[in-house]
């Protein structure tokens, strides 16, 4: 499934002799560990529901488990060039500046690397001898994450040593440079230098600009005012970056990416689509509301958006060039109904929003629901409106039994939303919980009922939901460093103040708007986790004292951040899909922007009728 966006940071790994070694152990221990987690949630939820014993130890585990798995699958993912970064202003550079942009990102990410790897190792050895809160070694949890990192450093290492030496010389030459005139102006004329802040700041947006990976940029962002402060030791970053994930909560990232993968290895995406095509697909815009269709019913299975795209786009982009529609219209469509599906849970930012802010996941994914479907009705509308009814052969009859299957397989793929909901509804499992159970339900489903999830399929699937979620779980944790660098600063003191200030001025609805205007922009610049990692803890407590609803304010956020995280020129999701679509970004920017203005209406709507977000979470007791 191809579900990020290749970096220059990491191609060709089969050409890389050190990486083809290590990359299927790092794969094999992420996968491990990742089922490990997967195994130890599940039993504890059994030992607590059936035999009303809690396991007191599985939450420190678990939690322990995820962290090494993060690590250990971002080191995959670096290794296969997976991170994704914003290309756009790289790109107008010359070629010749281009690859000195790829040279000095490729040194800085081994710089990143190493120096993670160096403190979490260091962070172990500091906190050998203590205990978590159920008497487990505390080193256990920063061993197993510098042993990740450590991979992580051979394969940036091995991938800037594939580089010419020159290229490397110059690489290294011009990072010299820039420390030296620091070092010099630190020396013979402090007082007219720029604060740690405000160096940090500048590294981060040349860095990101650049074509850095998101994740490093934002570690490195951080790294810059430790270095330049002066007064923090290296531990106390590798301390945030294990902090940033180190909760049980997060877990449901992990497993909702592996729902989704099962799903596509088990059949069920494939039936479910096409059974929506046999129902819809013949109608006026057929095509185009089944792509909407699919994406609602996928995002209530699978958190990832990602994964989302590349499961309902391998089937039904090539099924529209069959029927001779635009793929750039295609293609616009789907990143608009990955947009449309940001608030359907189990969402993987609403979860985020939920942990970093401190808001009820359940009660943000009761939230989530209205928005969504005032977002699919006007997308659907729209693809009626101005459709086409298709031109491609009608799909030929199944047999009885055939059908049956279908139906079968789809009534199977549903009773998995349904599984989500009511656990959620009915109180019985935490976000985390759920999702470990919606894995086994795929995995039992795949396995027994349709026979078409083999061992090695299933494996597969582990491997592969371990560095996609290593990857997100890697900005989060970059993320949460950057975050603690900011609140040293007292940014989210100024920001609130400064927000509150002029809303008492001009209104809520200015605060409404500055903050969709904030989320869009960050969003496109950003992974949509880093930046709601970022604004969320800043923005939310100061809609708080506004008297907007939480809820309903952070709805609005993940509109905003998912707006932004596919528009063009700069929105990675958007490149994501046209990788997906395999069609040119331009191809794209036309229909997209209309499709984007849609929903700014939608989210403009939403923003000012609180109630289409707070009904169901007052009905539901939230």
């Amino acid at each position: 499934m191809a579900d990020v966006i290749t970096g220059a940071y990491g191609a060709d790994a089969g050409e890389r002799r050190v990486t083809s070694i290590l990359l299927p152990v790092t794969d094999a221990v992420a996968a491990g560990l990742l089922a490990a987690d997967l195994a130890v949630v599940i039993y504890s939820v059994l030992a607590r529901s059936l035999f009303n014993a809690p396991v007191e130890w599985a939450d420190d585990i678990a939690r322990g488990l995820m962290v090494a798995s993060a690590f250990f699958g971002a080191a995959s993912a670096l290794a296969r060039g997976e991170n994704p970064g914003v290309v756009f202003f790289r790109s107008l550079l010359p070629p010749v500046w281009q690859r000195f942009a790829d040279d000095v990102g490729a040194t800085l990410v081994l710089v990143v690397a190493a120096y993670v790897a160096f403190h979490a190792i260091e962070l172990g050895t500091i906190t050998a001898g203590q205990t978590t809160g159920s008497g487990l070694p505390l080193e256990l949890t920063f061993y197993p994450m510098g042993l990740g990192a450590a991979c992580m450093t051979v394969f940036a290492a091995e991938i800037l040593l594939g580089r010419s030496w020159r290229s490397i010389l110059q690489a290294i030459a011009a990072l010299a440079v820039v420390s030296g005139i620091f070092l010099a102006g630190m020396n013979f004329t402090p007082d007219a230098m720029p604060s740690a802040g405000t160096l940090m700041l500048l590294g981060f947006v040349v860095t990101l600009a650049g074509g850095l990976p998101i994740g490093f940029a934002l570690a490195l962002a951080a790294l810059i005012f430790i270095w330049v402060e002066g007064n923090l030791p290296g531990v106390i970053f590798a301390q945030q970056m294990a902090r940033g994930i180190d909760n049980f909560v997060l877990l449901a990232i992990p497993f909702f990416i592996l729902v989704g993968y099962l799903m596509e290895a088990n059949g069920m995406s494939v039936r479910l689509i096409e059974l929506l095509q046999r129902l819809v697909g013949r109608m006026r815009g057929g095509l185009n509301v089944v792509m909407v269709t699919a994406m609602v019913l996928f995002s209530g299975i699978s958190g990832s958006k990602m994964a989302d795209v590349a499961a309902v786009g391998a089937v039904l982009i090539p099924a529209s060039r069959k029927s001779g529609q635009n793929p750039g219209a295609t293609v616009a469509l789907l990143a608009a109904s990955a947009v449309m599906a940001e608030t359907i849970p189990p969402c993987i930012n609403l979860i985020i929003l939920g942990f970093v802010a401190n808001l009820s996941i359940g009660g943000l994914f009761a939230a989530g629901l209205l928005p969504a479907a005032l977002m699919a009705a006007a997308l659907i509308a729209v693809s009626i409106l101005f459709g086409k009814s298709s031109t491609a052969p009608p799909p030929p009859p199944l047999a009885h039994a055939a059908m049956t299957r279908m139906w079968l397989g789809a009534g199977v793929s549903l009773g998995l939303i349904a599984m989500i909901f009511i656990g959620f509804k009915s109180g019985f499992a935490t976000a985390t919980e759920i999702s470990a159970f919606a894995s086994l339900y795929a995995i039992v489903v795949g396995s027994l009922m349709f026979r078409e999830l083999s061992p090695a399929a299933a494996w597969r699937s582990f491997i592969h939901a371990a560095a996609r979620s290593g990857l997100v779980l890697f900005i989060v944790a970059a993320a949460q460093s950057l975050a603690f660098v900011l609140t040293l600063q007292q940014v989210p003191h100024a920001v609130a103040e400064f927000m509150v200030g002029l809303s008492h001025e001009s209104g809520t609805w200015l605060f409404i708007l500055l903050s969709v205007g904030i989320l869009i922009v960050m969003g496109s610049v950003l992974e949509g986790a880093a930046a709601l990692i970022i604004f969320g803890p800043l923005l939310v407590p100061v809609a708080g004292k506004l008297g907007i609803a939480p809820l309903h304010y952070g709805v609005v956020l993940v509109i905003a951040m998912g707006i932004g995280l596919f528009a063009p020129p700069l929105g990675l999701g958007l490149y994501g899909a046209c990788l997906i679509g395999k069609v040119p970004v331009e191809a794209t920017v036309r229909p997209m922007l209309g499709y984007l203005g849609l929903l700014l209406a939608c989210l403009l709507v939403i923003a000012f009728v609180p109630a289409i977000s707070t009904f169901l979470p007052k009905l539901m007791g939230y």
